[in-house]
């Protein structure tokens, strides 16, 4: 017998007038060309372009002046490759060239799907039974370019969702590189994303254990100096693309949830942010953290990341390590087990493993924990996001692919304090596509990055055939007796 599932009648759809203003370069001497155009015009015909361009996108971005700047300001090589003096530019003469480098890009174009939920720092001023939420997507815009957007929702005591529509402005972070380095670990993934030996041996032997981005850049500008190979400048530039990698991104405190955007940034991630699975991890002393497990792609290859916050306005981000750490389908358990991180991963695109860790970055040794077992699940098995934990055992929303690559959710149980042991799994699916979730940028798919339980019923966000986001309920109870009956034969 089929568990009852009430799909919520609440649908979150992309909206493509949400846009950011980005960079626009088309290579130097291009560039150089509309430089050299743009200084060819007076300031009054300077002035005459600019100011109803202020009024026009002032409307689309908080602050277009301050973007404008930035993009102009990021031409200074050029500017003194030409001879011009970049202090000397009148203010409306560097709001036009910024303007001339820099477009619209619509972030939710084309897709807007796998969400994951958490509980929002935030629960003040609730009444009895509701709960504030703050809900993540994935965001694909042109080029198939994924960015992870932001959602704050309310659920009342009746687990009625109420989703709070998006400001009126997107906004991206602020870039700090502060990051140290361990050696160790950095060039061992640099050895995983197939940069040079020979690049990698040199700049092992002239940096120390421990080095910060500054002197790292400084070597490897240093070096391409005497580098006469275009190929090899290049295995420079993909380790500094690597050190990258690393940063933290701060956002401005007048942001709602709604206009903070991550969009990539390292040339590693440069084809898309996927699949973000949010956390809250409460450590040891009872202090709460918020992690995402997330994938980097830059057209080749996969680089799985660690995401780090506490109040969602500033991130830490870094790239994972290990035997464990490759393909995708990365989720961390809320708490330590046994004293020990833990980790569901897919490395091998097909199987589910588990891992453990005394460091959160670092995952070595993954052990097989789940195969394929049923019709619907033969192609696949992976997680949709973090294990949740029940009195029963750990409860882990699972994805199964089958016939015409229809994806489907499921759910297992694993043993609460040994969850490398499955106790328990779904013979049949949780959740299938009906005829009105089938149709969308990706046909027959049905894909979650994380649920949440509220009012003893488990609430799943869902991606609906990857263009749009809806949501399923099922009594807890009611599930957890069916894993038990229905057990591991």
């Amino acid at each position: 017998m089929r568990l009852s599932i009430e799909r919520k009648p609440v649908r979150v759809n992309p909206d493509p007038k949400r846009v950011i203003a980005r960079f626009f370069f088309n290579g130097n001497d291009r560039a150089k060309e509309v430089l050299q155009r743009v200084m060819s015009i007076t300031e009054e015909v300077a002035f005459g372009i600019v100011s109803p361009l202020l009024q026009e996108y002032s409307k689309r971005h908080r602050n277009i002046t301050r973007v404008l700047n930035r993009h102009c300001s990021k031409l200074k090589p050029l500017f003194e490759e030409l001879g011009i003096d970049f202090d000397a530019l009148s203010v409306n003469r560097k709001l036009l060239i910024g303007s001339y480098f820099t477009h619209e890009y619509s972030i939710e174009s084309a897709a807007f799907f796998n969400p994951s939920i958490i509980e929002d720092p935030d629960q003040t001023e609730l009444e009895d039974g509701q709960r504030r939420v703050i809900i993540s997507f994935r965001a694909v815009g042109e080029g198939h370019i994924s960015s992870i957007t932001f959602r704050r929702a309310m659920i009342d005591k009746f687990n009625n969702i109420t989703v709070q529509p998006a400001g009126s402005y997107i906004d991206e972070a602020e870039i700090v590189r502060n990051a140290v380095y361990n050696k160790k670990l950095f060039f061992d993934k640099a050895a995983i994303t197939r940069i040079d030996i020979d690049i990698i041996k040199e700049l092992e032997g002239k940096l120390d254990h421990h080095f910060e981005y500054s002197n790292l850049r400084r070597i490897i500008l240093d070096s391409q100096k005497l580098q006469e190979n275009d190929m090899k400048r290049l295995e420079y530039d993909k380790v500094l693309w690597l050190a990258d990698s690393y940063y933290e991104i701060v956002f401005s405190l007048d942001t709602d949830i709604s206009d903070r955007v991550i969009f990539p940034i390292s040339e590693y991630e440069r084809k898309g942010i996927e699949d973000a699975r949010f956390v809250q991890f409460v450590d040891d002393d009872g202090a709460s953290v918020y992690y995402a497990t997330y994938t980097a792609y830059d057209g080749a290859l996969i680089m799985p990341k660690l995401l780090q916050t506490t109040d969602f306005y500033n991130f830490k981000i870094m790239p994972l390590y290990g035997a464990g750490a490759q393909n995708k389908n990365l989720a961390l358990f809320p708490r330590k087990v046994n004293g020990k991180y833990v980790m569901i991963s897919r490395i091998d695109g097909c199987n589910n493993y588990i891992m453990y860790s005394d460091k959160i970055n670092i995952w070595e040794k993954p052990v097989l924990l789940q195969q394929p077992k049923f019709t619907w699940e033969f192609v696949q098995i992976g997680n949709c996001g973090s294990p949740i934990e029940t009195k029963d055992g750990w409860l882990v929303i699972t994805h199964g692919v089958g016939p015409m690559r229809r994806y489907v959710l499921g759910a297992s149980l694993l043993k609460l304090d040994d969850p490398g042991v499955e106790i328990g799994r779904l013979k049949e699916p949780l959740l299938i596509p009906n005829s009105d979730e089938r149709e969308g940028y990706v046909p027959n798919v049905l894909y979650s990055c994380g649920a949440i339980i509220h009012n003893d019923k488990l609430i799943v966000p869902y991606g609906v055939s990857d263009s749009s986001t809806a949501f399923a309920e099922v009594d807890l109870d009611e599930l957890l007796n069916k894993l038990k009956a229905d057990g591991i034969d």
